[in-house]
């Protein structure tokens, strides 16, 4: 992997669950890595197992990546690494509700987390990747991009705008050296769904593992645009497609109003 697409990685949203799951299966195949989350202790508990297991070199960004600035100040602090995989992570939302049971600053500061600086990321960190010819995005998304759904509406819009985004940027750059993957995830053992889970009193059901999705995803990131794991066709296209878009959105809906909303998030 270093030798293919460079010799460092970054993953935003890197201090636990998928994050953490994609820095180690990284580093385990010989890449550093750059990890970029709020919680600092968290952060460098994870640097520091990385370090200790693989023998790698990493940094810590400490960022809140819906906060305005936050993805060039990113590019400021690893100016002189050759970033040669990106992964944005970041982005899960840790409360269902009806969208005016949100308040619009709440809104506004999921867009900018999971579109926004998305999108920043990509353009900051592909350009030289393009311009070198070689390299890999992977932008994680959700099963709630496939529809629309009650108390989804704001989260769901954001992951449609992931998905989309990484499907067009692997088009444009497929012929670049540069691969890009949507990696669609559904229900993942990660501690933030458990204490939504445990707050809600909600049983855990049948989790993807953190560390499988990470392989998986690494196995398979020239096999973009999409990638749907725990799909019988993982490039395949959405479960909901035989449906029309009416019934689909109700179907999202039953499922989120029966407390399953959560198997469409990361």
């Amino acid at each position: 992997m270093k030798n293919k697409y460079g010799p460092w990685g970054i993953v935003a949203g890197g201090s636990d669950g998928v994050g953490a799951a994609f820095a180690r299966a990284m580093a385990s195949r010989g890449m550093n890595v750059v990890l970029v989350a709020r919680r600092v202790p968290v952060l460098e508990a994870s640097a520091d197992e990385i370090r200790a297991r693989h023998g790698v070199e990493v940094r810590t960004v400490a960022l809140d990546l819906s906060a305005p600035g936050a993805v060039s100040e990113l590019a400021r602090a690893t100016f002189d690494l050759e970033v040669g995989l990106f992964v944005y992570n970041a982005g899960g939302d840790d409360r269902s509700a009806a969208f005016l049971d949100k308040d619009l600053g709440s809104h506004l500061e999921l867009i900018r987390r999971n579109c926004v600086s998305v999108l920043e990321a990509a353009y900051r960190f592909g350009a030289p990747m393009v311009a070198r010819g070689r390299g890999a995005v992977v932008l994680v998304t959700s099963g709630a991009a496939w529809a629309g759904g009650a108390t989804l509406a704001a989260y769901g819009a954001t992951k449609a705008f992931d998905l989309i985004l990484a499907e067009s940027l692997w088009a444009e750059w497929r012929t670049s050296g540069v691969d890009v993957l949507g990696l669609v995830l559904g229900a993942t053992d990660t501690p933030s769904l458990r204490r939504v889970l445990d707050a809600k009193g909600g049983s855990y059901g049948a989790l993807a593992d953190p560390g499988e999705v990470a392989e998986e995803a690494l196995d398979h990131l020239t096999d973009g645009p999409t990638w749907i794991c725990g799909s019988n066709n993982p490039g395949g296209g959405s479960p909901l497609a035989g449906l029309s878009r009416r019934d689909a959105v109700l179907a999202m809906s039953r499922g989120a109003s029966a407390s399953s909303e959560q198997s469409v998030k990361h």
